[in-house]
């Protein structure tokens, strides 16, 4: 018996919180953070959330910090998905091998930007994921690599952030193409693709999103707000100090 088989019935193969909580027709609770915080994820796991965001793009995470990170939200009973700076394929490779569940991708506005999108969340025959011997893979025991490579397949959640305005003219081919489950609108950055820095409650943005929206239900697809919320570490934290800091003045 080799090891591998004398290790296999000690690894279990992780699923996705969000698609549980989509199979059950509820909505799916998560926080998003801009740099790592260990106790705060587990907080959130004792607060009952179902996931946990780490920003990649725009927050201050390294490898290192995305592998623990992804450990302790994945010991605390939460899904970790990473926000992407890209979606070339080693990019989305490197934050997928450190445990991540479901990549958050930013600026999609062609087909290819969908299509490097999708297939580099999976593995063959779905997409062109690298199947190695990481912490994803739990280092290479557990079940049969092809048994593995089909249940990762099923549980990484993908999700295009749409946020410019030339993603409009080139929205049937990005809605054709297969494997990206969720869509978003970044109404910070489409703003500003429009000559409107700054106002993302301007009536062009808002049209824009209820276009891109009608689009995506025609295509039988959802928005990402329609499956999941989340919030803010950094907003968590403020909100709470200015309530506790106005309860008290009020009491005098």
């Amino acid at each position: 018996m080799t090891l591998q088989d004398r290790t296999a019935h000690n690894v279990d193969l992780r699923t996705n919180n969000i698609f549980e909580k989509m199979r059950k027709g509820e909505i799916a609770f998560g926080c998003q953070f801009n740099s790592p915080s260990s106790e705060q994820v587990e907080l959130l796991g004792i607060a009952g959330y179902d996931f946990v965001i780490f920003d990649g793009e725009h927050g201050t995470f390294t490898l290192s910090d995305l592998e623990e990170q992804s450990r302790v939200a994945q010991m605390s009973g939460l899904t970790p998905v990473g926000m992407v700076p890209d979606v070339e394929l080693p990019t989305i490779h490197s934050f997928l091998e450190r445990g991540i569940m479901g990549i958050h991708a930013p600026n999609i506005t062609t087909e290819e930007d969908a299509r490097k999108l999708a297939e580099g969340c999976r593995y063959a025959p779905e997409g062109r994921r690298s199947l190695s011997f990481s912490r994803a893979t739990h280092f290479g025991f557990g079940p049969p690599r092809s048994e593995y490579m089909t249940h990762a397949n099923s549980q990484v959640i993908v999700m295009a952030l749409i946020e410019h305005v030339d993603a409009l003219d080139n929205l049937d081919g990005i809605l054709s193409v297969e494997g990206i489950d969720y869509y978003g609108i970044g109404p910070k950055d489409l703003s500003q693709s429009m000559g409107l820095p700054g106002q993302m409650e301007h009536p062009r943005v808002k049209e824009f999103t209820r276009q891109v929206t009608d689009a995506v239900h025609a295509a039988g697809k959802k928005m990402s707000h329609e499956v999941l919320v989340a919030h803010r570490a950094s907003h968590f934290f403020l909100e709470a100090a200015v309530a506790f800091r106005e309860s008290r003045l009020a009491q005098g």
